[in-house]
């Protein structure tokens, strides 16, 4: 596949024909062809992947409201030993060197966040790293590790030493300030930060009087949190200079345009594929013919319309 110029991005261990990727968890490893059309895109995103394989939480793992998606999937993976072994020499073989590809981890513990890193980077398959940060800190005292500026820097930080992999932070909306917070973390060494993760919701079901996720609570993701994510992305790229990848809510090429001008250098798609898995597509296909609309020279000029 020939490449557009117009919109190609360079990120660290980024190297995109086009700037347009899955999100964590929405195509699982990318090995199964259900019309996403990964080749086509710009990098593949793996699920999240823990020391250990999870099941993930009861059923069910994912319900419709009208306002959007509610999932509690819970971390469902098979363990980074089968990863390293198995599903990443399988991406390798599919996609072969043309795609780039970043593992989404996660851990209840910094240590445990340092031996999933040192493990993908001995690997050789993985071209960078998205820190998922919206995990429970198991020391101290389940607190999600990117709430807080602290926290998160201590992980990117330790991560930092432990492996030359690029490293993307992902972070929850779930905060007051997002500021001091994406501050620490390129200060702590992270190459990139992710906006944003989903954003938590509830939904009962009224004739049997009880939650309608086994949990309760879950992440909601959809339309209805585009406005949140183009307004985290934004806030963000005031403030830092490393290079932001924008996901929530994106449907059209004009939702990923949206948070490119808010400072995205690139986004990624996750819920739109539950109802069409062509999603992805359809963006990368119209984006030229929507650059020229709003007379943008490339898909840099979009992200450049604000930062700083």
């Amino acid at each position: 596949m020939i490449a557009n110029n117009r919109l190609v991005v360079n990120l660290p261990g980024l190297n995109m024909k086009n700037p347009v990727m899955n999100s964590s968890g929405s195509v699982y490893f990318g090995l199964e062809d259900k019309g996403f059309g990964i080749e086509k895109t710009g990098a593949l995103v793996t699920k999240t992947v823990t020391m250990t394989p999870r099941t993930g939480n009861p059923q069910p793992w994912i319900i419709e409201t009208p306002s959007g998606i509610l999932n509690s999937v819970g971390l469902a993976n098979p363990g980074i030993e089968k990863v390293i072994s198995d599903i990443l020499p399988a991406i390798h073989k599919k996609y072969c060197d043309d795609m780039p590809v970043m593992v989404s981890i996660a851990g209840e513990t910094v240590q445990e966040y340092v031996e999933l890193a040192r493990r993908l980077t001995h690997s050789g398959f993985v071209t960078a790293i998205e820190v998922n940060l919206s995990c429970p800190n198991v020391d101290r005292g389940g607190m999600a590790f990117g709430v807080d500026a602290q926290t998160a820097s201590e992980v990117i930080a330790a991560l930092r030493q432990a492996t030359h992999l690029p490293l993307y932070a992902k972070l929850s909306p779930n905060v007051t300030d997002i500021k001091p917070i994406v501050k620490a973390l390129e200060t702590a060494g992270a190459d990139g930060i992710v906006l944003i993760n989903t954003v938590m919701g509830m939904s009962f079901d009224l004739a049997k009087r009880q939650a309608r996720l086994a949990r309760g609570i879950g992440g909601m993701s959809g339309k209805s949190i585009h406005p949140i994510a183009v307004r985290f992305v934004y806030e963000a790229a005031q403030t830092v200079n490393i290079p932001i990848i924008g996901v929530g809510g994106i449907a059209s090429v004009a939702d990923a345009l949206e948070l490119m001008m808010a400072g995205a250098s690139a986004i990624q798609v996750g819920g739109a594929l539950t109802q069409k898995p062509e999603a992805m597509l359809e963006i990368i296909d119209a984006m030229t013919e929507a650059l020229d609309k709003y007379e943008f020279t490339d898909v840099r000029a979009v992200t450049n319309t604000f930062r700083k």
